[in-house]
Formats: structure tokens, sequence, C-alpha cells
């Protein structure tokens, strides 16, 4: 069975959390990650993950609007803090109770002191981060236009990169010791690929960060459980025509993944799931279950909502019996 699921923010959860406001700390000029100090009524019982991928300095430069060639303007905000999909997934992991350990590697030059004390602080593992004694760790200019409300990214990468031979057996076993999960975000194609492959054969489910099509990254996606992309990852990968039908596409082309979520900023997300007794591709009309969740959308809710539905009676003619859910964010905020 297909169990597709639309997610619209604010949802209701196992945990329930109590944030409270945290104030910046600095590293050297340096403003950290906004912090908030979130408490889990139910205890993640110090659950290990693994996350291997890249870690970087943001240089966030807020503009009124993105400039024409040959401009030359002025920031109306300017904020330098960690970043990095593998490090701002675990730093939220660590935030979370859990014991994220991260595999990555920077430079010993200042940027790079700056993210394994912010990482730190926040109570990642970062004994297994690899520490270059030359070159330069990863960096990433930032435009953020608020005028359109989008962002564009700079990015440059670690020299020297990191390759499989930077990290000893030795490590890797010790870094995968009583893992729960292992997350990649698709950096470090060599290394990742390693670390997943140890993974499977431990047993240890493996959960992909597919932001866009990379080197490698239909290795990976080969030996994923589970993928969480961005809203433009599966039309892109799977040449679909629909979102939904690109969310389809993935499920048959992966056979071994049990769900793929596409994240869709203030929209929500909306989540595919398989299920033992999936239908065949032809059964399943992606887009017409997706439709038939957005008519149940209530605009005038102020938390985030789940909208599920267990079938279509079009479908259910072809014994086809898919639940979609869809993640709801409210018009006014949270």
């Amino acid at each position: 069975m297909w169990n597709l699921c639309t997610v619209i923010p604010n949802v209701s959860s196992t945990f329930t959390f109590s944030v409270q406001p945290h104030p910046f700390l600095n590293f050297v000029n340096r403003r950290r990650r906004p912090r908030c100090r979130v408490t889990m009524s139910s205890d993640p019982q110090n659950a290990v993950v693994v996350g291997c991928g890249g870690v970087a300095v943001d240089y966030l430069a807020s503009v009124a609007a993105y400039p024409k060639p040959d401009d030359k303007i002025r920031t109306t905000n300017l904020k330098v803090q960690g970043g990095g999909n593998a490090g701002n997934a675990l730093t939220c992991l660590a935030r979370l109770g859990l014991n994220a350990r991260l595999i990555s590697k920077v430079a010993d030059d200042s940027q790079g002191r700056g993210i394994l004390d912010e990482l730190r602080a926040d109570g990642v593992d970062t004994s297994f981060i690899v520490v270059s004694k030359e070159g330069t760790s990863p960096f990433t200019y930032i435009i953020v236009d608020n005028q359109t409300k989008t962002r564009t990214c700079i990015h440059t990468p670690g020299y020297p990169p990191m390759i499989p031979d930077n990290l000893p057996k030795s490590s890797l076993l010790s870094a995968l010791d009583g893992a729960k999960i292992a997350y990649f975000d698709g950096r470090l194609p060599d290394t990742a690929l390693l670390v997943a492959q140890e993974a499977v054969k431990k047993n240890i489910p493996i959960l992909i960060d597919a932001e866009r099509p990379r080197e490698g990254l239909d290795d990976l996606l080969k030996l994923a459980d589970y993928v969480v992309c961005s809203a433009k990852f599966p039309k892109a990968w799977t040449e679909a025509s629909t979102l939904p039908q690109a969310l389809v596409s993935m499920l048959l082309m992966l056979p071994n993944i049990k769900f793929v979520i596409v994240t869709l900023g203030k929209d929500g997300c909306i989540m595919l799931e398989r299920t033992a007794d999936s239908p065949s591709a032809e059964e399943v009309d992606a887009d017409t279950l997706l439709e038939s969740l957005e008519l149940k959308r209530n605009k005038s809710v102020s938390t985030p909502t789940c909208i599920q539905s267990l079938s279509v009676p079009s479908l259910l003619q072809r014994k086809c019996y898919p639940l979609l859910l869809m993640w709801q964010v409210p018009s006014a905020g949270i």
C-alpha cells in the first residue's frame, strides 16, 4: 500500500516541547546559530545518531533587493554562524537530547576552529571530524533578498577534500557503534559511501537528505531506508511531470526505501510511504490523492496539522488503498 502524507507545520507529536529563549554566544567575532533549549517529555534514551556530510561557516547578508550586475549595495543585516546540512541536522538532534556524532572535515584555521567550538557547545560529538593541518575550511556566502524572500548561496568547498583514507577503519567502527540511524546529506561522496556500506552491514537504517542531484548521490540512495528531499529534487531526479508522480517514481526506482518526504517551506511537506501491500504504479493516482488533501486544508487553523486521506473512491474500485498525509502550515504563522 502507498501511504501519501501531506504535512503542514504544527503536528501533534509523541513528544512535548518546552522552548525557552537562549542568548547568542560569541566566537571570535562570530555569532552562533540562534539557539533554544528544548526539553522532551519522552526520553530518547540517549539514542546515537551518526551523521556524515558538510559543515561550514555561513556569512548571511540580508539586502533590500538582489543586486544587479556591477551594483554596489549595503546589507540591512549580517550574521556569521555555523552551517552545512549535516552540521545543522546533527546540531538539532543534539539539542533534542540525542547522542549526535558527526563525520566531516575542516582545516586548522579560524573558521574550522569556530565550527568545532560551536558544534561542541551544542553537544555534538566532534571526535570523528578530521582536522587538516593545512588548507581551508568550507564557507558559504548567502545573499538573503528581503524583497523576494529568497536566498542565494555561493559555496566554497573546503580543501583538501575528505577522502576515505582520512577515516581509519577503527574510527569508522567506533562512530557507528550503537548507532540507531545514519544520516547523510550527499556531501563527501566517497567517504559517505564507505560509511553507508558499513552501516548496511550493521543493519543501521540510513536516511538521505537529498537537496539536489550530486556526484555519488545515486549510490547512496540505493542504500537508503528513508529519503527527505527539497521541493525541486523529486522532479529533477526522476524527470516526472508532477511532484506526486515523482514521489511515486522514487519509491519504484528505490525499492529499499520505506518513505520519501518532500519539504515545501511555508506549505509544509508531503510524505509518500510504502507499506507491505503496495499497489503497482499503474494503480496509484498520486495527483488525485494530493488534490483530495488540498480540498481538506483548513486555512483558519492556528497550529500545524496533519491531513490524512485513507482512500479515494475512484481508487477503491481498483483495489488501491493509499494513505495521503499532509502537513498544513497555518497562514497566520506558528
